[in-house]
């Protein structure tokens, strides 16, 4: 079939696309204008075109700042351990979940587990004063009214990494499980039935049929989360944290925000946003081309 008419039978498709193209170009691609700032002296009075031209200056001057090797160890380590911690547990409760057979509960646990990724980081912050609060804190509280002392949840290093990935996986475990629902949804059912006929337990059904039949879905979500390995959401971090816990809690993020905004240096906020677009591009190529090799299943 020749192009022409492939198109004019298929227009509407095309069109579809229209509006995300839009989006992309105006959003996505129009602000690549601004990278340029990472190797500009920048001035707001002269704007991006007439600043003067530094080079890798930048660069060097950030790459000699202890404050950013901190920020960067903390982001590789929780994005790491949140890979460990966060990344099962969506997995884990989809096939909960599908293996449930009460309507009524499975659809109230669907609700009840969703929930959370729809509340503001905000309101998150407030919730987890309220929870793990040292003076006011519910759990602190519970403790102190049966003559334990409280625990320092979010002034102690170490507690506060526990509530911090805790809060995480409480927040987007959920969501993270409508993925695995659909795929697994897709699994033809006559294989559980053959399964079960042949003998084979519900867990020998899990490893050998629900598992494998989304092992697409599996590789895809593991090559994203590697992929942003080097960055890391502004709003959990900042929230959560404070200056009690900054040696764990100032990441990438955080660090571009106090250099960008608060302290004025635009130059070297670029730099550092410029190396974590750079880096997280090779490390989800390096994910991608791995899984390729590892399982055959690649999303490029």
């Amino acid at each position: 079939m020749k192009t022409g008419t492939y198109f004019r039978r298929n227009w509407q498709m095309y069109a579809l696309l229209v509006l995300p193209m839009i989006y992309f170009i105006i959003f996505k691609y129009g602000p690549m204008y601004g990278v340029q700032i990472a190797f500009k002296d920048f001035n707001f009075f002269q704007g991006i075109s007439g600043s003067k031209w530094i080079g890798f200056d930048a660069f060097k001057e950030v790459f000699e700042n202890q404050g950013f090797y901190t920020a960067l160890r903390n982001t590789i380590v929780l994005n790491f351990l949140d890979l460990l911690v966060s990344f099962p547990a969506p997995l884990i409760l989809a096939i909960l979940l599908f293996e449930l057979r009460v309507a009524w509960f499975k659809k109230m646990a669907q609700t009840l587990l969703y929930i959370p990724h729809f509340i503001s980081w905000v309101i998150i912050g407030g919730i987890v004063l309220q929870v793990f609060g040292t003076q006011s804190g519910f759990i602190n509280n519970m403790l102190m009214s049966i003559g334990l002392d409280p625990l320092p949840f979010l002034t102690d290093k170490n507690y506060w990494l526990f509530t911090y990935l805790a809060v995480g996986v409480w927040q987007s475990a959920g969501w993270g499980t409508i993925l695995y629902l659909a795929s697994l949804t897709g699994i033809n059912r006559e294989l559980y039935e053959a399964a079960e006929v042949d003998g084979a337990s519900r867990l020998r059904r899990i490893w050998h049929i629900s598992l494998p039949g989304i092992k697409t879905t599996i590789v895809t979500l593991l090559i994203i989360n590697v992929g942003n390995m080097i960055s890391i959401s502004f709003d959990r971090p900042f929230i959560i944290g404070n200056v009690a816990v900054r040696e764990y809690s100032d990441v990438l993020s955080t660090f571009v925000y106090r250099m960008g905004l608060q302290s004025g240096q635009v130059t070297l906020a670029t730099a550092v946003g410029l190396f974590q677009a750079v880096v997280g591009l090779i490390f989800i190529l390096g994910a991608n081309y791995a899984s390729k090799k590892l399982t055959d299943e690649s999303i490029m």
